[in-house]
Formats: structure tokens, C-alpha cells, sequence
């Protein structure tokens, strides 16, 4: 009743009181909105414009990490098989020189950098992406959202992963037209094959392992599963 009264005689005309100051909470409710909707769409920005320099690097690096084993692996292999049919090598000493000059100097650079530049522009940001939506939607370290994180990841991201490298590679190579060739020959055993190392490294992954390290301990196993998608693809 007092804003109908006047208080002191203010509706009236009578010794119109100075205004009183808007109360604490009022105020702080104004700059909390104030604040709110000027940080809402910034903060929105920076989300969406971040790139995971880190996660990408790392994933770049053990790509290469693994596809130079498969590559020394392989040139190993050729120069054992090429012993076995030559007499060029009397002793064992000229067969390791010329091994060694041999895996130094035949290392295929370009399929290097289609590895590097699929772990550092694809899998990189892309898991560390899928990580977080799985952190956000399955937040509690219970046994079944365990469960259900493993389950995810090896029916979608796995498929995924095996999709995008098929492509990548063949679109590097020119060779687009032979992509579903390629699938029906090597993506269901790869998948397969996906299956038996990453269910048990992904049970780790989520049981163990902090979000900010997922990727690089995925990337680790990656040295592995680089090796042998980079020995597939190569086929």
C-alpha cells in the first residue's frame, strides 16, 4: 500500500523523497543476466572455432609412428624374401648394411603424410569430439554406461574410423572408383579384426584413463592399429 500512499507524501506532491537504491539482490540479478547473455554467444564461439591442436598433433604423430613400422616392416620382409632367391649376399654383414641403407632411404613419404594428415585433420578432433559427446551424455563412471561407451564405440565410431581411412587413402591415390571394391574386400575384416584389439583398450580407455588423456592413450593403441590399416591399405 505504501506505492498507493506515497510513502512520505511522493504520490501527492508532497516532499518527494529521493529514490531509493535498488536493492543488492536486484542488482546483482541484473548483472548476472547482463553478464549471461553477453558471455552466452562468445563462449559459444570459442567452443565452436577451438581446434584441438593438441589431441590432432598427437594423433598426427602416432599415425606416422605407425605406418613407419609398417613400412620398415615391409621393406624388412622384401629384403629377407630377395636374400632367399639371390646369391648377392656371401655373408650376413653385407646383407644388414645394405638393409639398413635400404630402410632409410626407400621410406614412402606421400603415404606417410596421407597417415599423418588423417590422424591430425580427422581422427584427432573427430574422437576427441565423440569422446566428449559420450562424456556429456553418459557422465557417471557406472558398469553400464562402461558398457555402453565400449558398445558405442565399436558401432559407430569403429566403422567410422574404418570408412573415413579407406576413403582418405583412396582419394589421396586417385582412386575413388575402386573405393567400394576396397570395402567389400578388406572393411569387414578390418572391422572384425578392430573388434578384438579395441573392445579391451576401450574398456580401458573409459574405466582408467582421465578425458583430457583419452586421446592420446587411444592414439597409443593407434601405433598398433596404424600399423596395420597402413599394411591393409597398402595391399
Amino acid at each position: 500500500m505504501k506505492a498507493l500512499s506515497g510513502g512520505h507524501g511522493g504520490l501527492w506532491g508532497w516532499n518527494n523523497p529521493p529514490r531509493k537504491p535498488k536493492s543488492h539482490d536486484s542488482e546483482r540479478q541484473r548483472r548476472r543476466s547482463k553478464s549471461s547473455s553477453s558471455d552466452y554467444p562468445e563462449a559459444n564461439r570459442g567452443a565452436i572455432n577451438r581446434f584441438p591442436f593438441k589431441q590432432a598433433l598427437t594423433a598426427g604423430s602416432l599415425a606416422l609412428t605407425g605406418d613407419t613400422i609398417a613400412q620398415l616392416r615391409e621393406r624388412w620382409r622384401d629384403a629377407k624374401a630377395s636374400k632367399q632367391h639371390s646369391s648377392t649376399y656371401p655373408d650376413s654383414h653385407g646383407f644388414f648394411q645394405d638393409v639398413i641403407q635400404n630402410l632409410l632411404s626407400d621410406h614412402d613419404w606421400l603415404r606417410s603424410v596421407r597417415m599423418i594428415s588423417y590422424g591430425f585433420l580427422l581422427y584427432g578432433p573427430g574422437s576427441y569430439v565423440w569422446y566428449q559427446y559420450l562424456d556429456h551424455r553418459l557422465p557417471k563412471p557406472t558398469v553400464k554406461n562402461l558398457m555402453l561407451k565400449v558398445l558405442l564405440n565399436q558401432i559407430v565410431l569403429g566403422p567410422c574410423v574404418i570408412a573415413v581411412v579407406f576413403a582418405w587413402n583412396n582419394l589421396w591415390k586417385g582412386k575413388l572408383s575402386q573405393l567400394p571394391e576396397k570395402y567389400q574386400k578388406d572393411a569387414f575384416p578390418t572391422l572384425l579384426y578392430g573388434f578384438r584389439f579395441w573392445i579391451p583398450v576401450s574398456i580401458l580407455n573409459f574405466w582408467v584413463v582421465p578425458l583430457q588423456a583419452r586421446v592420446a592413450f587411444m592414439s597409443m593403441g593407434s601405433i598398433f592399429w596404424n600399423f596395420y590399416l597402413s599394411s591393409t591399405m597398402s595391399k
